[in-house]
């Protein structure tokens, strides 16, 4: 838990660090603090991103590493994709499917083998990564902008393995799994708004 708490803090700092560039406009408008907030400000990327965590947290290892390793790495490429103006169809809709989906295999207790897991969470990470890279202000930096949706990422990735960690009690394992629950059902919530 204090290790939880650390994250929160450190999050909420940066948050309040990004207004201090605020009087500079690019800084904010397009740089790091602007590609930090984009997912945090984006309740679908939250539901998916914690998701990620629980589930990796939920199989224990390997995949507590590599679930949250995989995610940003893909969707980095997904965000290049968006900048390069390559389409991809149904990214809204991909995104909302994705709480869906990794909220239900947490809430599920679904365990599949690590390369399945992998390949789910790497299918989602190209939508989520493509929103990003779309959204790219013009006056942005990509690489700054980039850097801080993936660090964000990172970090709500590590808030899911925190909470996640609980399933070692019994207890614990009923919360995650129906955090899971709650994911999936906001990622229902977000489906509708996006069909």
């Amino acid at each position: 838990m204090n290790l939880l708490y650390r994250l929160a803090l450190g999050s909420l700092f940066l948050t309040v660090a990004g207004v201090a560039f605020a009087h500079e406009g690019a800084g904010l408008a397009g740089g790091f603090a602007s590609g930090f907030m984009h997912p945090i400000l984006g309740w679908d990327h939250v539901a998916a991103m914690v998701a990620v965590g629980l589930w990796g947290a939920f199989l224990g290892r390997p995949a507590i590493f590599v679930l949250p390793i995989v995610f940003p790495m893909v969707m980095a490429v997904g965000g290049a994709l968006g900048v390069a103006g390559v389409p991809i169809p149904a990214v809204e809709t991909g995104i909302a499917a994705s709480a869906v989906v990794l909220g239900a295999m947490v809430a599920i207790a679904a365990r599949p083998s690590i390369w399945v897991a992998a390949v789910i969470v790497g299918a989602f990470a190209v939508f989520h990564g493509h929103a990003h890279g779309t959204e790219l202000p013009q006056s942005a930096n990509a690489l700054s902008y980039s850097l801080g949706f993936v660090i964000a990422t990172g970090l709500l990735h590590l808030l899911g393995i925190g909470f996640g960690l609980l399933v070692r009690w019994p207890m614990g394992k009923v919360a995650v799994q129906a955090s899971g629950g709650i994911i999936a059902l906001a990622g229902v919530g977000f489906l509708s708004g996006a069909l």
